[in-house]
């Protein structure tokens, strides 16, 4: 498992999101009201619809190409479709604000 600094919780506007790549891994960050942070792969299964360009209610975020709906806790696609994106843990350092994202060794690419 790596930990990789991604930046720092004041980097996202809240009710936002930003993307970030490490790799040819493409992450969409996104910070909910409650300033809780979630990340999953930027793509949705349908479409590749960009899911950070998405709009987020509570804590789900629906595809801008065709609505469908996706849980950001674990990349569910919801009823009555179905899929499901890679979603990674991401730590907020209670001192600093640094984002650090968890990501297992098999899901890094380094371009």
């Amino acid at each position: 498992m790596k930990q990789i600094k991604i930046g720092n919780i004041t980097d996202i506007e809240n009710k936002r999101s930003r993307v970030i790549f490490i790799g040819d891994l493409e992450i969409a960050l996104f910070k909910l009201s409650n300033g809780e942070i979630k990340a999953i792969e930027n793509k949705c299964p349908h479409k590749a619809g960009k899911l950070s360009e998405g709009i987020v209610c509570d804590h789900h975020v629906f595809c801008p190409l065709h609505d469908w709906k996706i849980d950001l806790n674990d990349g569910q696609v919801q009823d009555p479709d179905e899929g499901c994106v890679v979603s990674f843990h991401v730590e907020v350092d209670s001192e600093s604000g640094d984002l650090i994202l968890h990501l297992a060794d098999e899901a890094y690419k380094a371009s």
